[in-house]
């Protein structure tokens, strides 16, 4: 926290009332563990993204890695991914001794590249995993061609994208599954969580199967009057099932979707009007035919235009009392990549430069307009006074 009294925080989650006694209510039922509310979180959910099934886990690493294993990814295979992400994704290919192969992303959203995938395929590639970065759309029409033509799976990383959608599909309902998350930072939350979305009923079952220790079906219902104490355990699971009270939670906020996702496009494009007269500024730019989720607003610096860095701009907007984040530093300048898989700096030059001048500026309903008005102010004095 700034020596600020009035700092702008980067986020902040918005818990209202309703969402506390959302909460209470779960507690007050005796049931907090998986049970009731996650199997109507999920069925909402199932109506969001128009997917048939959906399945409730703890977290979206948790929901991309049951995707890939109940899909068959074995030690050996590949698949193909960018190294603009959170760890996590290209984290649960290597947990199945899998290796991620990366390939760029496009200038204007970091998304990957539908024209590099194609080279990239080897007779080991399996499946693809795109990023929806910040909300923003992959061209997923592109990017299922591709898999199509070699008959490879594909499965969504949307843990940024729950409004997102791509000519009119949704993210999460393009491919034979998608990932969400609904951790403290994300445009809903329920603390730690996330959301496994797919229209295949045999990926659905092996994945719920294998997200409770690989039990018998239904093994929750064990504990209610219609269950039995008997369970089997037929796979080797993971301790991935959502609570209950997580469920509550998470119900409570989806209910405030679409009220939301209008006040972060307000804000974003109060954010991109103001920046883009100046020439040391490069905001974000809306697809055409996508619809962007405003998980994060990922200002860009032009740093040639500039006479300091982007770590002292940053500096420089914490003491005025705003909050920034950085998105994503690329996995392949990460020591473990580059000491295991044998990636190096400069190998994709595009996510690098997207990198390197990247600042995520504060994008939350909780914000007042008084608190947009001063993040607009800061940055755009700052860069005026650092014009080069």
């Amino acid at each position: 926290m700034s020596e600020n009294n009035d700092f702008i925080a980067f986020h902040r989650p918005l818990i209202e009332a309703d969402d506390i006694q959302a909460v209470v209510d779960s507690l007050k039922t005796g049931w907090i563990t998986t049970g009731p509310r996650v199997a109507e979180f999920e069925e909402a959910f199932e109506q969001l993204v128009r997917t048939k099934y959906a399945v409730g886990v703890n977290s979206a690493t948790a929901a991309m890695h049951l995707a890939i294993v109940a899909l068959g990814l074995e030690p050996g295979d590949e698949v193909i991914t960018t190294p603009y992400t959170f760890v996590s994704t290209s984290e649960v290919i290597l947990y199945t001794g899998a290796k991620p192969v990366f390939v760029d992303v496009k200038p204007n959203d970091a998304n990957i590249d539908p024209c590099l995938i194609e080279a990239a395929i080897t007779p080991k590639t399996k499946g693809i995993m795109p990023i929806h970065i910040a909300g923003f759309p992959v061209e997923m029409d592109r990017v299922m061609e591709v898999a199509r033509k070699h008959d490879l799976w594909v499965v969504e990383d949307a843990a940024h994208g729950i409004e997102t959608q791509w000519k009119g599909v949704r993210a999460g309902a393009w491919g034979d599954a998608g990932a969400f998350s609904f951790y403290a930072t994300k445009n809903i939350t329920t603390a730690e969580g996330g959301m496994l979305t797919t229209n295949d009923e045999s990926l659905a079952d092996r994945a719920r199967h294998l997200s409770l220790h690989g039990m018998s079906r239904d093994a929750w219902k064990r504990y209610t009057a219609t269950g039995s104490w008997y369970y089997e355990i037929t796979s080797q699971g993971y301790k991935y099932n959502m609570p209950d009270v997580l469920a509550a939670l998470g119900l409570s906020q989806l209910r405030k979707i679409d009220v939301w996702h209008s006040i972060r496009q307000k804000y974003a494009m109060r954010y991109t009007e103001a920046f883009t007269p100046n020439p040391a500024l490069q905001p974000p730019s809306v697809p055409e035919h996508g619809v962007v989720a405003w998980h994060l607003y990922p200002l860009r610096l032009n740093l040639e235009a500039l006479r300091i860095s982007r770590g002292e701009f940053i500096e420089q907007l914490r003491k005025r009392g705003i909050g920034t984040s950085v998105h994503f530093i690329p996995l392949n300048l990460q020591p473990y990549y580059q000491q295991t898989l044998g990636y190096r700096a400069g190998q994709f030059p595009v996510a690098e430069t997207a990198y390197e001048g990247e600042i995520s500026l504060p994008l939350y309903p909780g914000l007042r307009e008084s608190d947009v008005d001063r993040v607009i102010e800061s940055v755009i004095a700052i860069a005026d006074e650092s014009l080069a």
